[in-house]
């Protein structure tokens, strides 16, 4: 009985000893460097939004916050890089939703698992449009659903697996259009052959086309959002004008490992969410047409959810498959 007495009275002590070093992790954070990995290339909206926030959070904590782009893989080589890492929250994921909504479905292998990242911050929003080249026939979204079905066209996007692509499946699924698909390494191609009336319509974001709508290169017709763009408000929404519910957002997610611990990524959401609310990181984003967000850990962690729940049926309906 004494031997039993005596392991139960140190365990009990163990117990005791890590409770408070627990409670006291997000107290003591962050005490040494953040690196945040972005899974694309430098100077889009991702990458952007990454560094504003590494800004932020440098100045408020005096700690050093690096932004390192590590590219490739359709950003599973980033992914599955932060999937490894320590749980501390000294490593962080930035990435555009199809790390998280759509890989899964997308590749027949990955070596980790996008569904066990645990969710930190939306870092930014983005409004998708839909767009058509400047000489087409259909000025609204009725218009080219009509024009899709009397005429074989095609779409651009930014690649297989990419939000453009999606996107577009989800409107030819809705509207039983049948438009060829035609994929570019990137948006600035997929947008310049839309301008050179090389391809006739596609989704992409805000901020890639604005100034090609603005100089008459191309025609906006319609948002893929949940109400009308702030900086286009003639521009109607394909919600009000075609398909009640349709909606494509991008956003820009700030990851960590699995089993980071909740009161360290707590205190992280709570300082973005606070920077984002200032007058200084509002106009920064703003001048990348993208919006700040205010969700919280929970709310975030279920809309991710929702999102791959959608996009997951949408490439299974379609039987779109990627290959690394």
């Amino acid at each position: 009985m004494v031997k039993f007495r005596c392991f139960f009275a140190v365990t009990g002590s163990l117990l005791l000893l890590a409770a408070p070093a627990a409670a006291q992790s997000a107290a003591n954070y962050p005490n040494k460097p953040i690196r945040i990995v972005v899974s694309v290339a430098a100077g889009g909206g991702v990458d952007l939004s990454a560094r504003i926030i590494a800004n932020h959070l440098q100045t408020l904590w005096g700690q050093p916050v690096t932004v390192e782009n590590r590219t490739g893989g359709s950003s599973n080589i980033a992914g599955e890089a932060v999937w490894r890492s320590a749980p501390d929250g000294y490593t962080l994921l930035a990435t555009p939703p199809n790390t998280l909504t759509a890989n899964s479905a997308l590749f027949s292998k990955l070596n980790y698992d996008p569904a066990t990242f645990e969710p930190v911050a939306i870092m930014a929003l983005g409004a998708n449009i839909l767009a058509v080249k400047n000489d087409s026939p259909a000025k609204t979204v009725p218009e080219l659903i009509a024009h899709a079905k009397a005429n074989k066209l095609s779409y651009a996007s930014q690649g297989n697996g990419s939000t453009s692509h999606l996107t577009f499946e989800l409107f030819k699924s809705r509207t039983g259009i049948q438009v060829t698909h035609v994929p570019y390494k990137g948006a600035a191609p997929a947008v310049n052959d839309l301008a050179g009336g090389h391809v006739d319509t596609m989704f992409c974001d805000l901020g890639t086309i604005l100034q090609l709508h603005r100089g008459n290169r191309v025609r906006i017709i319609a948002a893929a959002t949940a109400k009308r763009i702030g900086l286009l408000p003639e521009i109607p929404t394909i919600d009000e004008t075609a398909l009640p519910g349709f909606n494509s957002t991008t956003f820009f997610a700030l990851m960590a490992p699995p089993k980071t611990p909740r009161d360290v990524r707590e205190k992280l959401n709570k300082s973005i969410v606070a920077a984002m609310r200032t007058a200084e990181v509002q106009e920064k984003l703003k001048s990348i047409f993208v919006d700040p967000s205010d969700l919280d850990v929970d709310a975030m962690d279920k809309f991710i959810k929702s999102e791959a729940k959608l996009w997951g049926g949408v490439i299974r309906a379609a039987k779109i498959t990627v290959e690394q």
